[in-house]
């Protein structure tokens, strides 16, 4: 599949921690997208990943949709009906679990600038975060699965680390 068959509106769906983040940047740069990071509207700025009221982060999600050019990486599943109405193409990340958790402790620990940081954020090792990758994402999986199965959009699967490191060579994308 080419970029160019995903739209102008392109969602990025996957665990925590598997890249969602550094491949919509890098597809915003590549395609001249603006790039929408759903954790930096779901989380206030300058905390410790608090989030912000619900209500608050719907009217942040839904104006972002209503642009006409985006690259949206995240999940939160409350706003997923709206944005796949809008979106012009799907791109699903599955690494495994393990991937996940170790990508997660590589972040916190030794990363200290990265795509889709909280702006004055602390990225620290939570278990609750630990938990969230080991034991909600793995049920997710399924459901997002179904998911990406019934949309009727163009869209791609990359069911590895190898695999979306291979789709950036393929789009010549720039980490």
């Amino acid at each position: 599949m080419n970029l160019s068959d995903l739209g102008n509106r392109i969602c990025i769906l996957g665990p925590s921690n598997s890249g969602k983040s550094t491949l919509a940047d890098a597809i915003a740069r590549k395609r001249g997208l603006e790039p929408v990071h759903l954790d930096l509207l779901y989380h206030l700025p300058n905390t410790d990943w608090e989030p912000r009221p619900k209500s608050e982060f719907i009217a942040l999600h839904d104006a972002a949709i209503a642009g006409e050019r985006w690259v949206m990486d995240g999940n939160y599943s409350i706003c997923m009906p709206q944005r796949f109405q809008r979106a012009t193409g799907l791109i699903l990340l599955d690494i495994s679990t393990p991937a996940s958790l170790l990508r997660y402790l590589r972040r916190t620990l030794f990363e200290k600038e990265r795509r889709g940081a909280l702006a004055g954020g602390r990225d620290s090792i939570k278990w609750d975060m630990i938990h969230h990758i080991a034991v909600t994402t793995p049920k997710n999986r399924q459901k997002y699965q179904a998911m990406f199965e019934q949309l009727d959009l163009p869209k791609l699967q990359l069911p590895s680390l190898k695999a979306i490191k291979h789709c950036f060579q393929e789009w010549d994308l720039a980490r």
